[in-house]
């Protein structure tokens, strides 16, 4: 892998290009997804990327998703660039770009929720949960404090945004959706996946606060996990050696951008919209190393 990659331009049929990802059609059967370095806050994408961002989200999903089978199939075919170019010739000029952020996968029709587990209560669940008591309009115990661990674990569903944030949503609905049977299905993976990925990364010094799962149905009506799966931007990675109820945490991910921009907010230096301002390089460089750290804890290896 080398160099940093903004946007990827394959000579494939470009069927959508989201916040982080290119997806490309390579047959009726299969895709391939492209993770570049492209970095969003606040629902804005920045105009600097953050190297080696989109390699920790391929790599680590790849390791997770293959640490993880037993408990769920999933959609990666493989995330080896040789055997990909094997596979799809035509990518063979475009190798080095594509090493280590690249995955074939397999196709599938997606469910439109987003499959959440919440371990810990913060983010959007600890707003709402102040506003109302409530998570995804369901009661909660009183007297909760900001990241408190929720034992057992709680599967919230939200809906899929395309833009702006995902809503939170009952269970009730995903039934009305998809059926009982597909929503109980999902509920159990997703908890499944959870538990397994948060008592792995327990042992590597991270706690797993909250995470969110995609799923789709092949051709075959097999339902699979899809996308990515336990990466720092689908998931709240925490530190567990400075883990402390009654305030928000540390985490592995954006969390320097995030504190940058949001002091820019409060001196009304920015709006939170478009056009994004410039990032100082210190700010891009520590968002890259928490992405990097986060690998690196996990599997124990540094990131290819």
């Amino acid at each position: 892998m080398t160099g940093v990659l903004v946007q990827s331009r394959l000579r494939l049929l470009l069927l959508r290009r989201v916040k982080v990802r290119e997806v490309y059609e390579v047959d009726e059967a299969t895709l391939l997804l492209v993770a570049s370095d492209r970095v969003s806050a606040f629902d804005v994408v920045m105009r600097e990327a953050v190297p080696h961002k989109g390699a920790v989200l391929t790599q680590l999903s790849a390791f997770w998703f293959a640490r993880l089978k037993s408990v769920m199939p999933h959609h990666v075919l493989t995330a080896d660039v040789e055997e990909i170019v094997s596979r799809v010739p035509a990518l063979a000029p475009q190798r080095d770009e594509l090493r280590g952020r690249a995955m074939l996968t397999r196709r599938a029709t997606t469910v439109p929720f987003e499959c959440v587990v919440r371990g810990y209560i913060s983010g959007s669940a600890w707003a709402e949960y102040q506003r109302s008591g409530t998570l995804a309009g369901e009661p909660m115990p009183q007297g909760l404090v900001e990241s408190v661990q929720l034992d057992p674990p709680i599967f919230s569903p939200a809906t899929k945004a395309e833009q702006g944030h995902d809503e939170n949503v009952t269970f009730d609905r995903v039934v009305n959706a998809v059926g009982r049977l597909t929503a109980e299905r999902l509920r159990g993976a997703s908890l499944a996946l959870y538990e397994a990925g948060r008592d792995y990364a327990a042992k590597r010094g991270i706690i797993i606060a909250d995470t969110k799962f995609e799923f789709g149905t092949t051709a075959q009506g097999e339902l699979i996990v899809i996308d990515e799966i336990l990466t720092p931007d689908s998931s709240r990675f925490w530190p567990t050696d400075r883990y402390q109820p009654g305030r928000s945490q540390p985490s592995f991910d954006k969390q320097p951008l995030r504190d940058y921009l949001a002091d820019l907010k409060k001196q009304g230096k920015w709006n939170g919209e478009a056009p994004p301002p410039s990032l100082p390089p210190e700010v891009v460089t520590a968002t890259s190393e928490r992405y990097r750290d986060a690998y690196r804890r996990i599997t124990g290896t540094d990131l290819e």
